[in-house]
């Protein structure tokens, strides 16, 4: 999927051919849904959210300039229908306590998580993401399964890029306790003493 394939489609839709945006929904759902959940931590609610993200995105089209990605303008779309939502029913964050790690450590975690298998990796980071509070697990999401810049992350959630470097960096601290916690000790201490 490109960004090219993805204006053809627009101008489709802005001419008229509503099924070209079925194919941009289905392009698209699958994150769109993971991020919602991410934030509402409630998969009726993200499902909701989900479609509300895109019945927005759909009615603000003709408004589309093309002056970031789509798929930016979409995350974009969806965190502020998240945030709508947690205003209106008043949610709480929940905390994950950040442990004193160094940036050794947290490489460290990385290192650990790259001897995983891809397929071990994909549900580590997964399952780590689902126990932390909804903004954490929103910018982990875009970075680990998007590779989204901290220029395009800052677009989506509407922050500077320095201040998205911090929280992105305290959002894997915060992973990094999970993982403290979940990983198997000795791959940890693998790695560890490797750094010695």
């Amino acid at each position: 999927m490109t960004t090219k394939d993805d204006h053809i489609y627009i101008d489709q839709i802005l001419n008229g051919d509503a099924n070209a945006f079925a194919i941009l929904v289905d392009r698209y759902k699958n994150l769109v849904f993971t991020l919602t959940l991410r934030l509402l931590k409630n998969r009726e609610e993200a499902e909701e959210a989900s479609q509300d993200t895109f019945m927005k995105v759909y009615k603000s089209l003709p408004s589309f300039k093309g002056e970031s990605k789509f798929s930016t303008y979409i995350y974009r779309v969806a965190y502020n229908t998240c945030l709508d939502r947690i205003k209106r029913n008043k949610k709480h964050l929940n905390d994950v306590p950040i442990d004193e790690f160094t940036a050794d450590q947290v490489v460290t975690i990385d290192n650990a998580l790259n001897a995983l298998t891809e397929s071990e990796y994909q549900k580590s980071i997964k399952d780590g993401i689902a126990m932390l509070p909804e903004m954490d697990g929103f910018l982990l999401t875009l970075y680990y399964f998007e590779d989204l810049s901290l220029d395009e992350m800052a677009t989506v959630v509407n922050l500077e890029a320095n201040t998205i470097k911090v929280r992105l960096y305290r959002s894997r601290k915060k992973l990094m306790t999970i993982f403290k916690e979940r990983l198997e000790p000795e791959i940890i201490a693998y790695y560890e003493g490797q750094r010695r």
